[in-house]
Parts: C-alpha cells; sequence; structure tokens
C-alpha cells in the first residue's frame, strides 16, 4: 500500500478499507455462516454463540495485523490466516473444534462476500455524503437561478447565463452519481464453493458433510436443494446481502458494475472541482473555497489560501480511471470456475478506487456547504467581457429585419460592430443601428423606422442588457432542484 502521506485527505475514509476492516468483514462473514447453519438447524445454540463470542478474540491491534498480512502470502489470500485464527479462537472459547466454521465454503466464498460487506459501508458512506452535497448544491442553485455571469465554452466568453445554472450542472451531476453508487455498488452474497456448484453445501444441509456432524440434530430433506438455498438466504439475511442467482466466482459483473459507479461519482465531483479552480483563481474570483486553520497554507508565500478541497477533488479523478481499468483487467482474466490471479488484482484497485472516492464525496460536501460566491465580481467579469457575449442574441434579433439571408447578414453585421466596438455597449449600438439603417429592403418592427439611426438604437438598446439573453436558465435551475428534492424524497 502505497503511504498514506502521499494520499492527502484518504484518512476520511481509512477506516473503511484498511485492514482492520479487511479482517473484521472476513471474520463478520465467517459468524454469519454459522449462524445461518443454526437457524437451518445444523448447529447448536451453544455453539453458534461460542463462534459469535469468538470473533472479538481474533487479535486486531497492529502486531496480529501485521502477522496476518504477512501469512496472506501463503495462501494468495487473507481469509486463509484470518480463519486458522478464528477457528483457533472459537475453539478457545467452546472447549473443542467447531466443524461448522468454513463447512462448505472456499476462500473465495468469504473474501467475495466480506467485499460485499466492505462496499455496503462504502456505499452508504459515499452516498450520505454525496446527498449532503446535493442539498447544499441545490441551495446554491435556488439563491442563485437568476445571478448573471458570462458563460465560457472551449475556454472563451460565449454569452450571459446564471451561476445557479452552472451550479444545476454540478447538482444533476452528483445526484446520478449518487444514484448510480445506491444501485450498482451492491456485491450480492459469493457461495460457490469449491468449483461453483455448490455441492458440498448441498451436502451439508443434509447431513453427510463433515460440517454437519455437531451436537445439534439435522433434519433430513428429500429436496436438498430448497434447504441450500434457504442456507444461503439466512446467510445473506445476516450480512443485509442479497442472494445472486447462480455463484459468480468468474463471472465478475458485480465488481465490474461497483467500480464504474465509483469512478462516475469521480468524474462528475470533478467537474464541481475544475469549475471551483477556474472561477477561483484571482484574475476571475467569482467563487472561494470554504477556509479551515492550516487549509490551503503555502510553504512559501504566506498570502496565499490555495483551494486544496477541489486540487483534491481533481487528483481523485485523475487516478479513478486507471483504478477502474485496473479492475476491468482482473475482471476480464477470470478463467474456468475460479480465477488465477484477475481476482486478486481486483482488490488492490477496487479497494483503492473505493477509499478515495469516500474520501472525495466527503470533500466534495464541505466543499459544497461552505463555498463562497461573490455575485458582484460575476457581474463585474460579465460586463468587463464586453460587447462579444451579446453577439449571438443581437444577431438573432436583427435577423429577420434583413431579407432572406437576414442570419448571414446579420452575423456579419454584428461581427464586424463588435470587432470595432469590443467593449462600449453604447457605441456598438449606434453602429448597428447605423449598419441597418443603410441596408436596402430593411423592415423593422412594428412602430419603428427602419431609416432612423435613433429609433433603432432605441430599439436596440434593451437588448443590449445581458439580463434580457438568459434564456429558460431560471426555469432550469428550478427543475433540478425539483428533480433533487424528489430523489430525497424518494
Amino acid at each position: 500500500m502505497v503511504s498514506d502521506l502521499l494520499r492527502p485527505g484518504v484518512h476520511r475514509a481509512q477506516e473503511l478499507l484498511d485492514d482492520r476492516a479487511v479482517v473484521c468483514a472476513i471474520l463478520a462473514v465467517e459468524d454469519a455462516w454459522v449462524a445461518a447453519q443454526h437457524r437451518e438447524g445444523l448447529v447448536s445454540a451453544e455453539e453458534a454463540a461460542a463462534a459469535h463470542a469468538a470473533v472479538d478474540r481474533v487479535g486486531t491491534d497492529p502486531h496480529h495485523l501485521r502477522e496476518l498480512v504477512t501469512a496472506s502470502e501463503g495462501g494468495g489470500n487473507p481469509v486463509i490466516p484470518v480463519l486458522g485464527a478464528y477457528r483457533r479462537a472459537v475453539e478457545q472459547v467452546l472447549g473443542r473444534p467447531l466443524p461448522a466454521v468454513h463447512a462448505s465454503l472456499t476462500s473465495q466464498d468469504v473474501m467475495d462476500t466480506a467485499l460485499a460487506h466492505l462496499l455496503s459501508s462504502v456505499r452508504r458512506r459515499v452516498v450520505g455524503d454525496l446527498t449532503r452535497a446535493g442539498d447544499a448544491l441545490a441551495e446554491l442553485v435556488r439563491r442563485h437561478r437568476g445571478t448573471p455571469m458570462v458563460a465560457r465554452t472551449l475556454t472563451q466568453h460565449a454569452l450571459p447565463t446564471t451561476f445557479g445554472l452552472k451550479a444545476a450542472g454540478w447538482l444533476a451531476a452528483v445526484d446520478d452519481a449518487a444514484d448510480e453508487v445506491s444501485a450498482r455498488v451492491r456485491l450480492p452474497l459469493s457461495c460457490g464453493g469449491a468449483a461453483g456448484t455448490l455441492a458440498a453445501t448441498v451436502a451439508l444441509v443434509s447431513g453427510t458433510a463433515p460440517g454437519a456432524q455437531s451436537s445439534a440434530q439435522g433434519a433430513a430433506h428429500d429436496q436438498p436443494l430448497d434447504p441450500t438455498q434457504r442456507l444461503l438466504h439466512h446467510w445473506a439475511g445476516q450480512l443485509g446481502l442479497e442472494v445472486p442467482d447462480a455463484p459468480w466466482h468468474t463471472t465478475r459483473t458485480p465488481v465490474v458494475r461497483a467500480a464504474g459507479a465509483l469512478a462516475e461519482v469521480a468524474a462528475a465531483l470533478s467537474r464541481l472541482a475544475n469549475d471551483v479552480l477556474l472561477l477561483s483563481r484571482p484574475e476571475i474570483g467569482e467563487l472561494r473555497e470554504p477556509t479551515a486553520p492550516g487549509r490551503g497554507a503555502s510553504s512559501a508565500m504566506p498570502q496565499k489560501q490555495n483551494p486544496v478541497l477541489s486540487v483534491l477533488l481533481k487528483r481523485t479523478a485523475l487516478l479513478a480511471p486507471g483504478l477502474a481499468s485496473g479492475v476491468l483487467a482482473g475482471a476480464g482474466a477470470a478463467v474456468d470456475e475460479r480465477p488465477d490471479g484477475g481476482w486478486h488484482a481486483e482488490w488492490p484497485a477496487l479497494g483503492e478506487l473505493a477509499e478515495l472516492t469516500a474520501a472525495a464525496s466527503s470533500h466534495a460536501a464541505e466543499l459544497a456547504e461552505g463555498l463562497t460566491v461573490d455575485a458582484p465580481r460575476m457581474a463585474r467579469n460579465l460586463a468587463d467581457a464586453g460587447t462579444g457575449v451579446l453577439a449571438e442574441p443581437l444577431a438573432v434579433a436583427l435577423a429577420p429585419m434583413l431579407g432572406e439571408r437576414g442570419a448571414d447578414t446579420a452575423r456579419q453585421l454584428v461581427r464586424d460592430a463588435v470587432r470595432a466596438e469590443p467593449h462600449d455597449v453604447g457605441a456598438l449600438t449606434e453602429r448597428l443601428a447605423e449598419a441597418v439603417a443603410a441596408s436596402d429592403g430593411a423592415v423593422a418592427p412594428p412602430g419603428v423606422d427602419a431609416r432612423s439611426t435613433g429609433a433603432l438604437a432605441a430599439w436596440l438598446r434593451p437588448l443590449t442588457d445581458p439580463r434580457a439573453h438568459l434564456g429558460a436558465a431560471p426555469q432550469l435551475c428550478d427543475r433540478a432542484v425539483a428533480r433533487h428534492d424528489e430523489r430525497r424524497n424518494r
């Protein structure tokens, strides 16, 4: 694992997927399996209680974790050493070995199910923080639905828009990402046994497998598949997971979907971060990140306040595609009935992606909740953008007045006028009025003399107010907020 010093901010989510979390997830899965067998009458209450009490006997302090990390090399996965420690703990509590521990399971059943258990916590954390971010963004959209600013396309000034509409774009992406995580970061239970046939589990419930030899009296079943499925549902219920239609040892669709949803979160939050990074530049100054003691400081320049939350969000977005591709590569390498390395490659990639995404969701919530919007600066920047931001709406307004080729003529007239008067709106209006008055066959709106420069200028003047060209921006803001509110109330 890369040093956490090289992954600033990841401490916000580290407890979700660190070594202790993995060990605890494996233990929870093994404990739940014994509990499920008890519900099916295969294990006594005493044995189930002993198995549960033994969980706390397995060491998860740094010393024991290091031992487990080292021992995991022997079998290529952490389940085997954790299982060994758990079996010893059960024997200490019960006074004898308990064959029901891990009975009929394989290490991949436990590891995949433990991963599902871990990702359930990640899902809840990410969705919770994205919901916080969405609530804060929705409030920005409401407040600034009519706050004018200059829109920028391909790095250049374009048209008037509103800050509310920009924030509505962030909101839509965050809401969509939250929905994707909620739907797709849901790995089901994994149970197929050694080769994906559930043969040992079928034998277990019929009382012929070693794990069924306990002090509990198991019932005989004429239809062994029915109690097998019932046992799996008991297990899944203990862990809050779903039972899949079939084993997925080498059908890695659940893992691929989870990685895709997490990567989508990173991309959605990067859109927010990129805009904040741009608009918080001193020469633009339209937005400011929230401050906190020690945040954004420079080691050399005491005056600086760096937008660190956005920097970390962008960092995560740059890493996410590579991590997601690592999961895809591992999934695509699956072969036979059990993978020979592809499965193992998924863990670090998916774990890193989940950890970074969970931290990023927390960063985004804090950013959205504390973002400062400088509306007067937005208005000044819009004014300073000059007459060019009015070019398209003026050309659209003039086109009907200029005959069959009115659209082309209007664009040319406006282009020439903007180039001649890039900053003075009044001079632009006079120049356009003169050009229209000099045009052959110009047809003015009712009540306006097409040959009168003064009349044409008076008609054009209201069209030079940027607020007259916001289009449906306020209504689009309202729709984005309504969609968010509907999602929150689902």
